[in-house]
């Protein structure tokens, strides 16, 4: 007898698998109860199914005892299997409120881990914040410090020269700040902040004037002593005898405030308001510019008047230029030219033989291109070399009459500049024989040679420059209609010679 194979039953390990990947520790309890069970009765089973193989076959048949014997032991078998399993059942129980509990201690450890890992990253978070706060801090620290360095750079140099002496030891105290190794960060920053404070004292001073004693240079030179008066960005000067009055300017190679005296009666009234506070000023928000803009206008007149007899010849030839100018571009503008078209109908028309009718196409093109084509088709039977005399004689003809007048304009570009250096010549001259009369000292008295050494320069300038450019301009249109004239009369001329290769056609 073959011993019989049997298979075991799912015994239900998958489950445990599948449990202990998914965390569920209950089905994993549960899962091993169940496998438990499974395995002894498997185990059970196979112990009676291999008791009976042993057996041979003849023994169930002759003997009787044999058989009963091996019931007796399957029924102890099962009698211990079934202890076995009401043992396991009692065990169960308390096995089962034991995984509760380590349940229970997992879920609390699992809810502290969380709350653990909040707080790291709430520090974490709370740390970077931090940081990104002391890193703006600081940039708005440079900021600050750079922008109140700029401020104090910028205030020393809108300073008028009369107020440099009273802001002088604040501002320097400010720019020596930083260097300053006495000082901490706040006491810098404070130094810097002064200045700040003066500033705005000093702009609204200005709003309803402010008056200080200090030192300026007279007109003549003479260091003087007195009141300034600031109202806006004007400052005004008396001194204190009352002698000299006027704006206060800075000038190059001056240490000192220089007084420039204004014209009329409008300075009055200075000397009561340096002793009482009130009164009229006048008004000047240029800061003196506007009377020296005044004294230096002129206009076109004098300006051309500066030039002198040479100034007026250059101007006189700068007008005939321009006059002709327009009446050459109308002149070359208007100038007809045929097209290759109109030549290549009329070269048709020869070809067929019909001559009256290229002569009537050639007669009503306009211009000097139709007379040309004309004569080319009357003495279209005549030798290459004759025809092109022929055609070449109407180019000649018209040659002079595109390019006339040009030439003057070729020499007015020239001229003038040297005109203009005859002016600078002539000016000079007459500024030196100045300084011989009245010397150096009196600037006046040398401007106008001056100025006719600079204006005939200007206008020898003006008027050649455009003529220059005119004349180029000019030229080219002429020369390129007389190629165009050329250029028909070469394709006229080989047109028929490439008619007189061929056979007629009627």
């Amino acid at each position: 007898m073959m011993p019989q194979r049997y298979r075991l039953q799912d015994t239900g390990l998958t489950d445990i698998v599948r449990a202990v990947d998914g965390g569920d520790t209950s089905r994993t309890l549960s899962s091993s109860w169940r496998v438990m069970g499974n395995v002894l009765a498997t185990v059970a089973t196979s112990c009676l199914v291999l008791t009976a193989s042993l057996i041979p076959a003849d023994a169930f048949a002759s003997d009787a005892a044999a058989q009963a014997a091996a019931e007796q032991k399957l029924t102890r078998a099962l009698g211990s299997l079934a202890d076995e399993r009401d043992r396991i059942a009692n065990e169960k129980v308390p096995l089962s409120r034991g995984v509760a509990r380590l349940e229970d201690q997992v879920a609390k450890l699992r809810r502290a881990r969380d709350r653990l890992l909040k707080v790291q990253d709430a520090s974490t978070i709370d740390l970077g914040s931090l940081e990104k706060q002391v890193k703006s801090l600081g940039e708005q620290d440079q900021f600050v410090k750079a922008r109140l360095d700029e401020f104090v750079r910028d205030f020393e140099g809108r300073l008028h020269i009369a107020e440099t002496p009273r802001y002088e030891s604040l501002t320097s105290a400010a720019k020596l700040a930083e260097k300053n190794v006495n000082l901490d960060a706040v006491g810098k920053r404070d130094a810097q902040v002064q200045v700040v404070r003066r500033a705005l004292e000093r702009v609204r001073s200005q709003i309803g004037g402010e008056i200080f004693a200090g030192e300026a240079l007279s007109p003549d030179g003479v260091l003087t002593k007195g009141s300034f008066l600031s109202y806006g960005p004007t400052i005004f000067y008396t001194s204190e005898d009352g002698s000299v009055r006027g704006l206060v300017e800075s000038r190059i190679n001056a240490a000192d405030p220089v007084v420039v005296p204004i014209p009329g009666n409008l300075m009055d009234s200075f000397g009561e308001i340096a002793a009482n506070g009130s009164g009229e000023l006048p008004l000047d928000p240029t800061l003196g510019k506007a009377l020296k803009i005044e004294k230096a206008r002129k206009t076109i007149g004098q300006y051309i008047a500066d030039g002198g007899v040479v100034g007026y010849v250059i101007l006189g030839l700068g007008f005939v230029a321009l006059a002709l100018t327009g009446f050459k571009a109308y002149e070359i503008l208007g100038f007809e030219v045929a097209e290759h078209a109109a030549v290549d109908e009329i070269l048709g028309e020869l070809e067929t033989g019909s001559r009256d009718e290229a002569l009537k196409r050639a007669s009503q093109i306009e211009g000097v291109a139709g007379e040309m084509l004309a004569t080319g088709v009357r003495h279209a039977m005549e030798s290459r070399t004759i025809l092109e005399e022929l055609l070449f004689e109407k180019v000649l003809r018209v040659r002079p009459t595109l390019e006339r007048f040009l030439p003057f304009l070729a020499i007015t570009a020239a001229a003038a500049p040297l005109l203009g250096l005859l002016g600078t010549v002539i000016g000079m001259i007459n500024t030196f024989q100045l300084i011989t009369i009245f010397g150096t000292g009196d600037a006046k008295s040398l401007s106008s040679g001056i100025s006719e050494a600079l204006m005939t320069t200007a206008l020898g300038l003006v008027v050649a420059i455009p003529t220059l450019i005119l004349h180029g301009a000019l030229s080219r249109m002429a020369k390129r209609k007389i190629g165009l004239l050329e250029e028909l009369s070469v394709a006229f001329v080989n047109g028929i010679d490439v008619l007189q290769s061929r056979p007629p056609r009627f």
